[in-house]
């Protein structure tokens, strides 16, 4: 699409950033498909695994997402048998993530297209510029925009 064809968007960080989200989004869940899980699903059980029976606080502060969206994305997973939560046991109000022998299973298979869709996605636009895109991501998600809001123009 043509800088014409986008009236302010290429002005935008936000709307470029979404813009291109939405297609590689689209791009990993139609690669995904096969599995059964959206490319949001396959993320969220890889961090259940490295993550070691991870808190969910813990996984919510890492994906930069609040505890109910991650509850959101956790509840067909859990109902598929692929997670399952429980209670720490040194705190019981600390709610506990792991994945199920079933869900263990169904991740190897989506990683396995996760893989076909890193390799071609980096075909496209070449290794290092993927590698680069990366750290410019992870550089904007460690920013701190934790500050006043802008004072509205008069």
């Amino acid at each position: 699409m043509t800088q014409a064809a986008l009236p302010g968007l290429t002005l935008c960080n936000n709307a470029m950033l979404r813009r291109a989200t939405r297609k590689l989004g689209q791009f990993y869940d139609d690669m995904l498909a096969p599995s059964g899980l959206k490319a949001t699903q396959q993320g969220l059980l890889y961090q259940i695994l490295i993550g070691d029976e991870p808190a969910m606080g813990a996984i919510a502060a890492a994906l930069i997402m609040d505890l109910s969206a991650l509850g959101h994305t956790l509840k067909p997973l859990i109902r598929d048998g692929y997670v399952e939560t429980f209670a720490d046991k040194d705190d019981r109000r600390v709610k506990r993530v792991r994945l199920t022998p079933q869900g263990l299973i169904k991740l190897d298979e989506a990683m396995k297209l996760w893989s076909l869709a890193q390799q071609r996605f980096e075909a496209m636009v070449g290794k290092d510029e993927a590698a680069r895109l990366r750290a410019a991501l992870d550089d904007i998600a460690a920013l701190d925009f934790d500050m006043p809001p802008a004072a509205p123009s008069k």
